[in-house]
């Protein structure tokens, strides 16, 4: 056991480097003494430390910690002016430290590992804070001290703070010190800590708190402790080198970063923060900024972390877009198997379950196997993913389709490791399945937003212009036909919350469809299109969206659907002349890439498309878009956005025309009943939620706040009437 035979750096940073990786586990390995200053005492600052500390237990070491409460302001103030107690503040603070839930099996599992040692005495912490002249500050020094058997040490201290998750994305700095090579420095760091430890620092205050382990060991101490949870969440593999004599292929067998593709800043800080997390999370990134890229730079991290061990499964709702992954995915060094009807692999079952028989005997240890939602759930693809034995990565595309009941009772503790793509994970007006998928997957590791993307230049700059239809008297009467059947369709959720039965999803949809096919849509798409029937890069979206049904690889579509493409169809191409194509489910994978060729090349000046080019398609020349349909689900109308956004050459900005549907014309508002205003209301409401939405991020955003206030006033809706909850 001696510190001096492990391989450590005098300078660490984040995010590039992992410390618990890296510096933690290697060094803890040989040592006998941890003595640690965390910052802010919390369960999070427990987890963190815990990190790394199964081997010295084993070795019979022991540990001591010193964290400080986390005042606020007012705290101190409260204290220092003599409003409140000093000691029964701080208390209330480190009872707060422990309240947060954790539901994952590692961070409980190490909650158990300390709760234990405190236990058994092998782990003792102080509370420290700062007391000078009787007034009250923080302690908030961050340092370390291991030592082995044989009196090495290395003493750390910095910037870098395990417990604060915002430092583990952002730029910075752990110093080591090796007491073999700057003894002083090392000597100083622990004569500190240790006057601190026993209370010789007359600027430091230490106190006991009996409540803090009595709460730690009935909260977190669940059974024996789990001795190998180092050896689970970082297998040993991540650290041992390549044994002598034996020589690196050439080639390696997992995945890689190409050389011809350069991550941004936002991606590798996304990555570095999702293998801090323990390769779990969600990437919440606007769409058209590059999900897809840095989910394979995530899955090349984790191949090259893992010594290409592990299993890769990625998951797409769609056919179409399982194709458009394995473009990328051959770049990335792997070379997929491709299961779903469809696959130009005829023999994937075959293959894949060769794929696992191999990796289960050792003979091929990584592969790639990427599917749709619907292939996922077979019994075949479930029994194969059941016998695989190692390590495996589960990426889900349009991850919020997973949330449904019927994905995710196949989400479970067979997926060591854990990656949720999507520009829209939570699940409209289903808080349950929302907190599922945080609950399996994590936190998000990033937040890129639209208005980021653009701003960064990532995504193009666009114009919004609100073209207005209103119901015909017809169409009217069947809308509040059915908002009238629907109001006696809510029932009580196991929340207690009320929502849709079945049955009212289906008038719902319904009548989503109404305003999606408003047939004042068509004579308004006439007027406005005239300036660009000789211009290229259009695209016409119809239709309103449907639920993908479990078992399907492609959206159903409607008849009003079909009638409204049909007719928007007829009128570019037979009408004004143009060039257009449908892009729609009929239509094949070929027929498909063909249309984007001609698109691209200019052969085609427009695309009429519905719900198949919601999620993940992807044609970069589209540069303007009307919009003929969009749901009060925000996942479609944000998707819809993004498509128009992506970066082309000799693109400067994007347009946007979004046809706002109301009941009724807005001058025919004044005179009606309550009961007929109150039923407009719900329509206009979702469609002010929408404009606001495109506006806050346009151009010329403050052209549309003119019409929003327009229907604001004649319906009389308040702020709180938009910002409240769901509209149905």
């Amino acid at each position: 056991m001696n510190l001096q035979d492990t391989d450590i750096k005098v300078e660490y940073r984040s995010p590039g480097d992992n410390m618990v990786t890296s510096f933690y586990i290697p060094l803890l390995k040989n040592a006998v003494m941890y003595k640690r200053s965390v910052g802010f005492f919390s369960s999070t600052a427990l987890i963190d430390i815990s990190k790394g500390i199964t081997s010295l237990v084993r070795n019979g070491g022991h540990i001591q910690m010193i964290a400080s409460p986390h005042l606020s302001p007012d705290d101190i103030e409260a204290i220092n002016k003599g409003y409140e107690e000093r000691n029964a503040v701080i208390e209330k603070r480190l009872l707060e430290g422990l309240d947060e839930e954790y539901t994952d099996y590692f961070s409980k599992e190490r909650l158990n590992l300390l709760a234990n040692l405190i236990a058994d005495g092998t782990m003792d912490f102080h509370i420290a804070f700062v007391e000078t002249e009787g007034k009250v500050g923080m302690y908030h020094e961050k340092l370390g001290i291991i030592t082995d058997t044989e009196g090495n040490s290395v003493a750390f201290s910095g910037s870098m703070n395990e417990s604060d998750t915002g430092i583990k994305v952002n730029y910075e700095t752990t110093d080591v010190f090796r007491s073999w090579a700057e003894p002083e420095r090392v000597a100083i760091k622990e004569a500190a800590f240790d006057k601190l430890w026993n209370g010789s620092d007359p600027k430091v205050r230490i106190l006991d708190f009996p409540s803090i382990p009595k709460k730690i060991l009935e909260k977190f101490k669940k059974g024996k402790p789990n001795f190998d949870i180092d050896d689970e969440q970082f297998p040993k593999r991540i650290f041992d080198a390549v044994p002598p004599g034996v020589a690196a292929e050439s080639k390696p067998a997992g995945a890689r970063i190409p050389p011809d593709v350069e991550l941004y800043d936002y991606q590798n800080r996304a990555i570095a923060r999702w293998a801090e997390e323990n390769y779990r999370g969600i990437y919440d990134m606007a769409t058209g900024s590059g999900k897809t890229l840095t989910a394979l730079g995530s899955i090349a991290r984790l191949s090259e972390d893992m010594k290409d061990t592990a299993a890769v499964i990625i998951v797409c709702p769609y056919k179409h877009l399982v194709d458009q992954w394995v473009e990328d995915i051959d770049r990335f060094n792997m070379s997929p198997i491709i299961g779903h009807s469809e696959s130009v692999q005829k023999n994937w079952k075959r293959t894949l379950k060769n794929a696992v028989q191999g990796q289960t005997l050792g003979i091929s240890p990584f592969f790639c196997f990427i599917c749709t939602n619907a292939t996922f759930k077979s019994k075949f693809v479930q029994e194969q993913i059941s016998r695989i034995t190692a390590s495996i990565l589960l990426v889900i595309d349009e991850a919020h389709n997973a949330g449904a009941a019927g994905f995710m009772k196949y989400l479970d503790d067979r997926f060591t490791y854990r990656l949720a793509l999507s520009a829209t994970l939570d699940r409209h007006m289903d808080e349950e399945g929302t907190q599922a998928l945080y609950d399996f997957f994590g936190s998000p590791c990033i937040h890129y937003s639209l208005a980021q993307a653009i701003s960064d230049k990532k995504l193009t700059p666009y114009r919004y212009y609100t073209v207005v239809v209103s119901l015909t008297d017809s169409e009217l009467e069947d809308y509040n036909t059915k908002t009238r059947e629907m109001g006696k369709c809510y029932v009580k959720g196991k929340n207690g919350k009320s929502h849709l039965s079945e049955y009212g999803k289906m008038l719902a949809i319904q009548r989503a469809h109404i305003v999606a096919a408003a047939s004042e849509k068509i004579d308004r798409l006439r007027e406005v299109i005239q300036p660009y029937v000789n211009k290229h890069n259009i695209l016409v979206y119809c239709g309103a969206t449907n639920v993908l049904r479990e078992d399907a690889e492609e959206s159903e579509t409607m008849d009003t659907d079909i009638k409204q493409i049909q007719a928007v169809t007829r009128l570019l191409g037979n009408e004004l002349d143009m060039s257009v194509a449908k892009f729609t489910a009929e239509e094949s994978a070929e027929e498909r890439q063909i249309i984007k060729e001609h698109f691209a090349n200019g052969d085609l000046q427009a695309i009429v498309a519905i719900k198949c080019l919601d999620e993940g398609m992807n044609i970069p020349g589209i540069s303007t878009a009307f919009i003929l349909a969009s749901s009060t689900n925000p996942k479609e109308y944000v998707q819809r956005r993004g498509r128009v956004l992506r970066r082309a050459k000799g693109k400067e900005y994007a347009e946007i025309y979004d046809f706002i549907t109301l009941p009724r014309p807005l001058s025919s508002v004044v005179g009606k009943t309550k009961e007929e205003v109150r039923y407009d209301k719900t329509l206009a409401i979702n469609e002010i939620r929408r404009m606001k939405e495109f506006a806050s991020t346009a151009v010329n955003g403050m052209d549309a706040l003119s019409l929003i206030w327009d229907i604001q006033t004649a319906y009389r809706i308040t702020d709180k009437d938009i910002e409240g909850g769901d509209h149905e």
